[in-house]
């Protein structure tokens, strides 16, 4: 099975400031998952227990129905997912062909116990979201 390539996880801000030991072996950890055009990857409101890097393809992102974005190669998704196992915030729907690597809350949750430098910056990135959010919902 192909481990996530290095320089891919390397460019998500959470795993950025692990050294090249570090960020291999979390690499190991990942499983590729290929993903066919039109495909739900993910579903509003339904458990979840992944995190996600798009390596190839283009993915759509809707919540409550309504387009809010759109994932590349390097863009990634599923954050909340590795801390909670709660439900699903957006469906994610392949709009190409995609290859995706994931990560699951039982493998990532040692990693996080182990090195407090992954631990803050998911932190980071889940403040980052939430004043996002915060920011949609004054706005609308």
């Amino acid at each position: 099975m192909a481990q996530a390539p290095v320089d891919l996880i390397k460019s998500v801000p959470l795993f950025e400031d692990l050294d090249r030991r570090e960020l291999e072996s979390l690499a190991r950890t990942f499983k590729v998952r290929e993903v066919d055009a039109g495909e739900t990857i993910v579903s509003e409101e339904k458990a979840a227990a992944g995190f996600f890097i798009v390596d190839e393809g283009m993915a759509k992102v809707t919540v409550r129905g309504q387009q809010r974005g759109t994932l590349t190669s390097g863009d990634h998704f599923g954050e909340i997912a590795l801390l909670d196992e709660g439900a699903r915030t957006a469906t994610i729907t392949a709009e190409t062909d995609m290859r995706l690597y994931g990560l699951t809350f039982w493998e990532f949750r040692p990693l996080v116990e182990q090195n407090s430098r992954i631990a803050w910056k998911l932190l980071q990135a889940l403040a980052r979201k939430l004043r996002e959010v915060e920011a949609r919902e004054t706005v609308s």
